[in-house]
C-alpha cells in the first residue's frame, strides 16, 4: 500500500508539472502574439504618418505652384495661404514621427530622419520667399499696365499725328514736308519704346534689362526732341492734334516708368525659377528621405523575422 500511494504522488506531481508546462508555453505563445501585434502596429503607425506626410508635401507643392502661375493677387494669395497650411500640418506630422522613432534605438531611422528634418526645413525656407514673391505678381501687372493703359496713350499719340500729317499732306505750306517728317518720326519712336517693354518684363538678367532701358532711352529722346521740333515748326497752341499727341506722349512716359519699376521687381519670373529649380530639388530630397525611412522600417526584424505589411 505505501507503495502504491507513493506512485500516486509521483504522478500527481507529475501531472502538476506538465501543466504548468503546458500553461507556460501557452501564455508564452499569447505573450510573443501580442507582442508581435503590437511591433506590426507601431510599424504601421510610423508607415502611416510618412504616407501623410508625403501626401502633404506634394498637395503642398501643388498649391506653391498654383500660387506661382495664378493670374491676380487675390488667387495667389489664397493658394500661396494653402501651402503654408499643408506645409505646417507636414511639420507637425514630423515633430510626431521624431517622437516615435526617438522610442527605438535604431541610428540608421533617425539619421534619415534628420536628413528629412533637413531638407524639410529648406523648402519651408524656399516657400518663405518664393511664396511672398508669388503674390505679389509684378510682371503681371506690368503686362497689364503693357497692354493696356500704356498700348492706349501710344494709340492715341498715333492717331493724333496721323491727322497732322493728313493735314499737311493736303497742304502747299512750305513746313509740310518738316512737319510730315517729324510727325512720323515721334510716331515710330513711340511705337519702338513700346515694343521694348514685353521683352524687359520677361527678362530675368538685370543686365539686359538695363540694355532694354538705355535702348528706351535713346528713343525717348528722339521722340521728345521731334515734338519739340513740332511745336517750335507749328507754334505754340496752333494745332490741337499736336496738344493731343504731346499729352498722350507724357502719359505714356508715366505708364511707361511704372512699368518699369514694375518688370524690375520680377516677382513673378523669380518665383517661378526659384519653384523649377531650388523648390524641386528640396522636394526631391524630402521624398528620398522618405522613401529610404519607410524602407527601413518595413525591413524592420520582428521576433526574428520581418512580416510583409500591405503597402
Amino acid at each position: 500500500m505505501p507503495i502504491k500511494a507513493g506512485l500516486r504522488n509521483v504522478i500527481g506531481m507529475a501531472t502538476w508539472v506538465v501543466l504548468l508546462i503546458v500553461v507556460t508555453l501557452v501564455l508564452l505563445r499569447l505573450h510573443k502574439e501580442e507582442d508581435l501585434a503590437a511591433q506590426l502596429a507601431f510599424k504601421s503607425k510610423r508607415i502611416a504618418l510618412i504616407e501623410r506626410m508625403r501626401l502633404g508635401l506634394a498637395t503642398a507643392s501643388l498649391s506653391e505652384k498654383s500660387a506661382v502661375m495664378a493670374i491676380t493677387d487675390h488667387e495667389s494669395q489664397l493658394f500661396a495661404d494653402q501651402a503654408r497650411a499643408a506645409s505646417a500640418a507636414v511639420d507637425e506630422q514630423r515633430r510626431e514621427l521624431e517622437a516615435l522613432l526617438g522610442q527605438t534605438e535604431n541610428k540608421i531611422e533617425r539619421e534619415l530622419m534628420s536628413q528629412f528634418a533637413q531638407a524639410f526645413a529648406e523648402c519651408q525656407r524656399i516657400d518663405g520667399e518664393l511664396l511672398t514673391l508669388a503674390a505679389q505678381n509684378t510682371n503681371l501687372k506690368a503686362y497689364g499696365l503693357t497692354f493696356g493703359p500704356a498700348a492706349d496713350a501710344v494709340e492715341e499719340m498715333d492717331e493724333a499725328l496721323s491727322r497732322l500729317i493728313a493735314e499737311y499732306a493736303a497742304s502747299n505750306s512750305p513746313e509740310a514736308k518738316r512737319v510730315i517728317l517729324l510727325a512720323s518720326g515721334a510716331q515710330s519712336g513711340a511705337l519702338r519704346i513700346q515694343s521694348f517693354l514685353p521683352p524687359h518684363i520677361s527678362e530675368r538678367s538685370d543686365e539686359k534689362m538695363d540694355q532694354l532701358e538705355s535702348l528706351m532711352a535713346e528713343e525717348d529722346d528722339k521722340v521728345r526732341a521731334t515734338l519739340t521740333g513740332l511745336r517750335a515748326l507749328l507754334g505754340p497752341g496752333r494745332n490741337a492734334a499736336l496738344k493731343t499727341a504731346d499729352s498722350s506722349y507724357a502719359r505714356f512716359s508715366e505708364i511707361q516708368n511704372e512699368i518699369l519699376h514694375l518688370s524690375r521687381q520680377n516677382t513673378n519670373v523669380r518665383s517661378l525659377v526659384i519653384s523649377l529649380n531650388e523648390k524641386r530639388t528640396a522636394v526631391s530630397m524630402c521624398d528620398d528621405a522618405l522613401n529610404a525611412l519607410e524602407k527601413a522600417i518595413r525591413e524592420e526584424p520582428v521576433n526574428d523575422r520581418t512580416p510583409e505589411l500591405p503597402r
